[in-house]
């Protein structure tokens, strides 16, 4: 007897799992996941260990796929840094509709860049400008909201002669705890997933952290998408590099810094 697919399918795409209906997988005519999940059979496919169907390709924009075949429709979020990778997912799945729908965008994009000009020029030229405003990153009322909480742990060392011994701040790894879509829009490809890669997008995570070597990197790239820092706190402690007391003060600290948009 012929094996068929079951009514929920589970996916495992690079990585990230996702459950959804085959007749969702199969509503493009002619795409790879029809052939695949219409035309062929479930031994056909490769699975990994836990028996999902597997799929190498990138996970974090398979969820874009999956909204466009349940929809016929394309929504992304403000500041989407990665419109050519899907564009290149679109063509890989055999998409012309989703690749139509990014071509509309692109032409959208550059629309409201021109408007945004003209505004610019209008303020510009315009005697009175409102301070509170001109410092605040525009967001469509569209974009996510929430919260990103940027940490890190650092070390250094005081020697006995302050100014000549002292080696300054070495970050040792900045992590990252939000909302999995917040945290892949800010970071994209910087981002590290390899100790959390299951959780679906809308869940939370306090496992990820950055490729990064400066904080200050991380901090570039939530200003850019709109996010300010509402809140921080630190802590530290100071030990002896032996039990001489006379010997170098080794300082560690982990400091986290909370991020809202």
């Amino acid at each position: 007897m012929a094996q068929t697919f079951p009514e929920i399918v589970e996916l495992n795409v690079g990585g990230q799992v996702y459950v959804t209906r085959l007749e969702t997988l199969t509503a493009v005519p002619n795409s790879l996941l029809w052939t695949k999940f219409s035309r062929g059979s479930p031994g056909e496919l490769a699975k990994d260990s836990q028996g999902r169907f597997f799929i190498d390709r990138d996970g974090f924009l398979f969820r874009y796929i999956l909204d466009y075949l349940r929809d016929s429709e394309l929504f992304l979020p403000e500041f989407f840094k990665e419109k050519r990778r899907l564009r290149k997912e679109a063509d890989f799945y055999q998409l012309p509709g989703l690749l139509r729908c990014l071509a509309a965008a692109d032409d959208g994009s550059a629309a409201e860049e021109e408007d945004s000009a003209e505004s610019e020029a209008v303020e510009l030229s315009s005697p009175v400008t409102s301070a509170s405003s001109s410092d605040r990153t525009p967001r469509s009322p569209g974009a996510d909201s929430g919260y990103i909480t940027v940490g890190y742990r650092g070390s250094y060392t005081i020697g006995r002669d302050i100014q000549a011994d002292a080696k300054f701040r070495r970050v040792a790894r900045i992590t990252v705890c939000s909302k999995i879509s917040l945290a892949k829009e800010v970071f994209g490809e910087s981002l590290n997933e390899s100790r959390d890669p299951d959780r679906p997008p809308d869940k939370y995570t306090s496992r990820y952290y950055l490729k990064y070597n400066f904080l200050e990197q991380a901090f570039d790239r939530l200003a850019e998408t709109g996010f300010h820092m509402v809140a921080c706190n630190s802590t530290g402690t100071c030990s002896y590099g032996s039990s001489d007391p006379g010997e170098d003060k080794l300082w560690t600290s982990y400091t986290e810094y909370v991020f809202f948009r």
